[in-house]
């Protein structure tokens, strides 16, 4: 399959690295048990019977690009939010049906969504249960004054300017009735 093949390459290209060297594509997790933690679910998931594309071994909290086929439905690498370079492929034949697999789940913070087709994107948008809906780039894309955020157990809130300006804000009243 010609997407499977164009995907794997860019993927196996993705740098790991220091973030502050511009080449780096993907930097740490945010601690060593992180990264255990998605090293072991990649494993398990192989174990289920996911087929490995691209990636490689963890280097302390580095981990990297990784891409899996065909991962089991009830492994945590298909059933929770991963927070790190993994992405699963599996192919579908029914546009709905990917779509509800994406929702069958208690998590909801972003979907990126391919398609050439402008009635497949508004249905992805009505349809989806997550936070944002990006179509034609990956759900890392964002503008400071997007309302970025999830729904279901994904996430507490909105990130963006406006969202930050109203969490460092005390909202306060005082009523004062002249008794007289």
């Amino acid at each position: 399959m010609a997407l499977r093949r164009k995907l794997k390459a860019a993927v196996a290209k993705l740098r790991m690295g220091d973030p502050r060297e511009e080449k780096t594509f993907i930097g740490p997790v945010i601690d060593e048990a992180a990264a255990r933690r998605i090293e072991s679910w990649i494993d398990a998931a192989r174990k289920g019977g996911a087929k490995l594309l691209a990636g490689g071994a963890r280097k302390g909290n580095m981990l990297p690009a990784t891409l899996l086929e065909n991962v089991p439905h009830d492994s945590d690498l298909y059933r929770k939010e991963v927070f790190g370079p993994v992405a699963g492929m599996e192919s579908f034949d029914d546009f709905d049906d990917a779509l509800a697999r994406v929702n069958d789940s208690e998590f909801g913070l972003q979907a990126g969504v391919f398609t050439g087709r402008l009635a497949h994107a508004m249905r992805a948008w009505d349809r989806l249960e997550v936070g944002g809906v990006v179509i034609g780039d990956v759900p890392s894309f964002r503008v400071d004054s997007m309302p970025y955020g999830g729904i279901k157990d994904s996430g507490l809130g909105r990130e963006g300017v406006r969202y930050a300006i109203e969490d460092m804000t005390e909202q306060r009243l005082l009523v004062i009735r002249d008794p007289a």
